[in-house]
């Protein structure tokens, strides 16, 4: 083995650049140049030894040993330029010279020499190449054909030997063109063994690339049906990859993205193609919302590429994909949409609160000014005491409507922020509800309203903030007479539910749209308010209301229908210290609203006060 070593370290020396790369390459360079280089090196060794036990070399002999230096031309060629075919036809030109040479003088074809044509195109067949075994094949014919023509024309020396040489001669030839032949058979198997050897680790790579990869890759054929699929499927869809096999992953596909999913196989060309599906997936998948089935897939896929002269249909149409899980990605992308939505419609509330707020501050503003100035100019537009009285009413009226509007602002505010802090104690309902009734009963009459009350008298007394209960009321009756026309009824009541109070505050009124439902309570949000709308107000009434009621650890309820009137229903706990539900900050969503037993649920964040 210590021998072996340097020889083969020499060997792959000479192995061309271009080959080093390529395993299979390198090995046919190899076992080009090694027997080449070797068998030749010693047979050159062997002339001295040679020479001393023939004395002087006939020609044919000197021929001999002169082609001995063929080979090792041929296996410096290869190494200098790479080429391997060329080498090999280098060699069979050679190899088929020598063997015409010494058969036309050792008998034509009758010469123990001529068996060894056979071995010409079998050495060439070590090429690999149709182009170099048909050039020996050739050569070999040529060379029997020249043989024949020699014999024939007496061309050829009569140097036919004795009987009995010319069977040994002939045993000879025999027996080394089979060595020979056996040596190129062996050689043959070595590069097979070679061959297979390195197809099966290259499959072991690529077998172990695809169990290891998160993606799936899968083979498509003709009308997308899956040839394979790799384990990573199982992962990635809950399912074993020969269920994915045949219509397996299209039937897994979402309907509505199938046929984006069959077009994009389908057009896949060599740039290739993206697309992005849906997939039901068994199992529950990490990051997937409980009970969702399906996941968001990127299928990227492009035309199979098949090795030179495959000329199969079928094959030309396969398409390979590689899929992977954007459902995180599809999150992402769908928070981004909701993030810009909000923001647009933050900055549509944001046009509609200075549409709203230049009313409501106009108006008023001009009934000030205007009458301020007549005041100022009474001695000229000679006005009498009634008609002064009245003015400054107007103007008293005005600023009240200003200062409510400001107070509305100021509260919406403070809920928003945290600042707004309320203090339990506990008191009767009732006389809260009969208060502010009473406080808003001549403007109910004012406006052609029955205003009616009905507390339950067993109802016991509430621990909450009375300023806040107040508002509240004041703030949900006030909408009430605002939004019921003429000849109309307006109903409170109260009633004990468990550990909470609901109150409702009743209408026959306008109604609100079941589009607008989901929207009432947001600050500034009027159902089909604009600036030149037929009520006024600023739209922060049931905002203040919802917040505050959030405050005491409550949720409201609104139901209503166009033309038909709307109840406002607010649940408040007994004690809501006692109940540990009083919080000291809420954040201003949507009411919970439901019509006709469809809700719209909007969740109330509220942060709770520490002991």
């Amino acid at each position: 083995m210590q021998l072996i070593k340097p020889v083969r370290d020499y060997i792959d020396t000479l192995v061309h650049p271009s080959a080093q790369g390529d395993a299979l390459a390198a090995a046919r360079h190899r076992a080009f140049i090694g027997p080449r280089v070797i068998g030749s090196s010693a047979a050159l060794a062997l002339l001295p030894a040679y020479l001393a036990v023939r004395g002087v070399l006939s020609a044919l002999e000197v021929e001999i040993f002169a082609w001995l230096l063929a080979p090792i031309l041929a296996a410096h060629f290869l190494s200098r330029t790479g080429r391997y075919e060329s080498a090999h036809l280098i060699s069979s030109l050679a190899l088929t010279g020598l063997i015409t040479v010494v058969a036309a003088n050792t008998g034509g074809l009758t010469s123990f020499a001529a068996v060894w044509l056979v071995i010409v195109p079998l050495e060439a067949a070590l090429s690999a190449s149709r182009r170099v075994v048909a050039a020996g094949s050739v050569l070999s014919l040529l060379a029997a054909g020249l043989l024949i023509l020699g014999g024939r024309a007496g061309l050829l020396p009569d140097a036919a030997p004795p009987e009995e040489v010319h069977a040994a001669l002939a045993a000879l030839g025999i027996i080394s063109a089979s060595l020979y032949a056996s040596g190129i058979a062996l050689g043959a198997q070595s590069l097979m063994r070679r061959s297979f050897g390195l197809l099966y680790a290259e499959e072991d790579r690529y077998r172990l690339l695809a169990r290891n990869m998160t993606d799936v890759i899968t083979r498509h054929g003709r009308n997308g049906i899956v040839l394979f699929a790799s384990p990573a499927a199982e992962s990635l869809l809950g399912a074993a990859a020969p269920d994915l096999v045949g219509h397996g992953l299209f039937d897994r596909v979402h309907v509505a993205d199938r046929p984006a999913y069959l077009t994009a196989l389908a057009d896949a060309g060599e740039e290739g193609r993206s697309v992005e599906f849906r997939v039901r997936r068994d199992g529950v998948q990490p990051g997937i919302a409980a009970g969702s089935r399906f996941i968001w897939i990127e299928m990227r896929c492009r035309r199979l590429d098949h090795a030179l002269g495959e000329s199969d249909p079928a094959a030309e149409r396969e398409v390979v994909a590689v899929m992977r899980d954007i459902s995180e990605r599809k999150a992402q992308e769908h928070a981004l949409e909701d993030a810009r939505a909000e923001a647009e419609r933050a900055n549509v509330a944001k046009g509609r609160f200075l549409a709203t707020m230049s009313h409501e501050l106009r108006t008023p503003l001009n009934a000030i000014i205007g009458f301020s100035e007549m005041l100022m100019n009474e001695a000229q537009i000679r006005l009498d005491a009634e008609r002064r009285r009245e003015y400054a009413e107007l103007i008293n009226e005005s600023g009240t409507h200003l200062l409510a509007v400001v107070n509305g602002i100021l509260d919406m505010t403070k809920l928003d922020s945290g600042d707004f802090e309320i203090r339990p104690e506990p008191f009767r309902l009732a006389g809260v509800v009969d208060g502010c009734c009473d406080l808003l009963a001549l403007k109910a009459r004012e406006a052609g309203l029955d205003l009616a009350v009905e507390v339950a008298p067993e109802l016991p007394e509430i621990v909450a903030d009375k300023r806040a209960l107040k508002q509240i009321l004041i703030n949900l009756l006030s909408n009430a007479i605002k939004f019921t026309d003429r000849g109309g009824h307006i109903k409170v009541s109260a009633v004990l539910e468990g550990t909470s109070i609901a109150i409702t505050v009743a209408d026959s009124g306008i109604g609100i749209g079941e589009e607008d439902l989901p929207r009432i309570g947001r600050p500034f949000f009027q159902a089909r308010g604009s600036y030149d709308r037929r009520h006024d107000g600023t739209g922060l009434g049931l905002s203040i209301v919802k917040g505050l009621v959030a405050l005491h650890g409550g949720d409201v309820t609104i139901r209503s229908r166009v033309g038909e009137g709307t109840s406002v229903i607010v649940r408040l706990p007994v004690d809501c210290e006692q109940a540990g539900s009083c919080a000291t900050t809420a954040t201003i969503t949507p009411l919970a609203s439901s019509e006709s037993g469809a809700a719209a649920s909007n969740v109330v964040t509220v942060v709770r006060k520490s002991a």
